[in-house]
């Protein structure tokens, strides 16, 4: 898998077509969480190619929500993003709205992390810190099974994800929560400086 486009142009095109602070900060996170995982499951030189898919898994969300998946390969072929990155984001919405299955390890941790991220993000801001850092996954599992709390967020899609990767829940509960502490606060500087240019 090759990078064919700057992580610089990547945060370029991502805010040509999101400019809401909640989109822009999820891009973040589902990027760190993915560079975290290419480290920690063995795909280091792949770390660039993963965590750029990451940013720019919802670039067409903003705009197109009825077109998600969908008006992706337009803006992103536009951007100079090339054909196995644009497959590799477009996998993410599998039986969601569109027919693109996962199939690379990268495509699997995608679709697994990306409703799973939002899940711990609602979570962390009930918290007295407003912080995952602090979190158990205990915790997590409990907001997990309430279908109240952050009904957005599929509890299916992630249950598949977890499958795709061979992984019981505890297990991609424990690996995404340990990514989004490690990046929490890199990711809160990033926004400050996002929200200040």
């Amino acid at each position: 898998m090759k990078t064919q486009i700057t992580r610089e142009d990547a945060l370029k095109l991502l805010k040509q077509y999101n400019q809401e602070s909640f989109h822009i900060f999820h891009a973040l996170t589902v990027e760190a969480v993915m560079r975290w995982y290419a480290r920690e499951l063995g795909y280091g030189e792949e770390e660039d190619y993963w965590g750029i898919t990451g940013l720019l898994h919802d670039i067409d969300f903003e705009q197109y929500p009825d077109q998600h998946c969908v008006k992706a390969p337009e803006l992103l072929t536009a951007g100079g993003v090339g054909e196995d990155m644009i497959h590799s984001i477009c996998s993410h919405g599998y039986g969601i709205c569109c027919d693109i299955e996962p199939e690379h390890m990268m495509e699997k941790v995608l679709f697994a992390s990306d409703e799973l991220t939002g899940l711990i993000g609602a979570a962390a801001k009930m918290r007295p810190s407003k912080s995952c850092q602090d979190m158990e996954v205990s915790s997590l599992k409990k907001k997990f099974k309430d279908k109240r709390f952050a009904a957005g967020c599929s509890r299916d899609i992630i249950r598949q994800g977890a499958e795709l990767l061979g992984w019981e829940l505890d297990e991609l509960f424990s690996k995404t929560l340990e990514a989004m502490s490690c990046c929490e606060d890199t990711i809160n500087k990033e926004m400050e400086f996002q929200n200040n240019c």
